[in-house]
């Protein structure tokens, strides 16, 4: 009996040592789960902020007069409106990285649907639409440069 006790010296302290690896590499998948979450956390917290700032716009337009004329002046990036500048502004101020990568308002005259499928002789008395685009672009603080930005894009049709 003794000489089964010297054979299995040291048996207990092995199990320990081992139990205590396994606890560690764990605890340490728990951390970096934890860690992987806190970033998304903060990923969504930039899409939330693009999608509420478009539907801004988006607003904006819809209380305008709505003429593809208005629109075009006051809200596209390629002239430069004032209420785009404004936006833009706030765009700038609330997605780290904008101002590398500013935001484009796209707007473009739709013909109405009749004329556009030929499916009436006569000329449509619908009035012409609007399709606006709204792309938006930032980088994460902490992000790699060779990292691509990220996006977001709305399309809206305004009648």
């Amino acid at each position: 009996m003794l000489k089964n006790r010297r054979s299995q010296s040291g048996v207990m302290l092995l199990e320990v040592l081992i139990a205590l690896l396994i606890f560690a590499l764990g605890v340490l998948g728990l951390v970096g789960l934890q860690a992987n979450a806190i970033k998304q956390s903060g990923q969504s917290q930039y899409r939330t902020d693009a999608t509420l700032l478009a539907n801004a716009l988006i607003g904006q337009m819809w209380l305008s007069n709505r003429s593809f004329a208005t629109l075009n002046a006051g809200f596209s990036s390629a002239t430069n409106g004032a209420n785009y500048l404004t936006w833009k502004a706030q765009v700038q101020a609330t997605l780290p990285g904008a101002a590398t990568y500013p935001p484009t308002v796209v707007v473009t005259q739709m013909a109405p649907l009749a004329d556009i499928v030929g499916a009436a002789s006569s000329p449509s008395t619908r009035p012409p639409s609007t399709l606006v685009t709204i792309t938006m672009r930032w980088k994460a603080p902490g992000e790699p440069a060779s990292d691509p930005a990220h996006s977001f894009v709305l399309t809206n049709e305004i009648k």
